[in-house]
């Protein structure tokens, strides 16, 4: 299957929706993003603006979620930002705490206000 994301106001994710790879693969067998574009205007009666995006990273680094914006520059799908601290990995294009996640097995969550990770008892 074939993933694309509907982008809405500001490149922001409206949906995602999956179409058959056969649809996006020309004559000579090569995948071609256009084809799917066209396919789902086509089928919608639209003018959407729509990229594919892909579940293992290969296409636009993350698998686009409705929320997440897409970065023509970065030609990425951002998650959107979970905390003002929080800054963007610009390899991953993913949102990274300012303290790094304890690695001793515990489960946490983030506070905000005091910039480091709580134990969840």
């Amino acid at each position: 299957m074939a993933y694309f994301a509907k982008l809405g106001t500001g490149n922001i994710v409206e949906k995602v929706i999956s179409i058959n790879n056969a649809v996006i693969t020309d004559a000579n067998g090569v995948e071609q993003e256009q084809l799917g574009v066209d396919f789902i205007n086509k089928l919608y009666n639209t003018r959407d603006v729509w990229k594919q995006t892909s579940y293992n990273g290969n296409i636009r680094k993350n698998y686009a979620g409705v929320g997440y914006q897409y970065d023509q520059q970065r030609d990425a799908f951002i998650p959107p930002k979970p905390f003002n601290s929080w800054v963007l990995n610009e390899t991953t294009c993913l949102w990274e705490a300012p303290v790094d996640y304890p690695t001793d097995g515990g489960k946490y969550t983030w506070n905000e206000t005091n910039q480091t990770w709580d134990l969840v008892e």
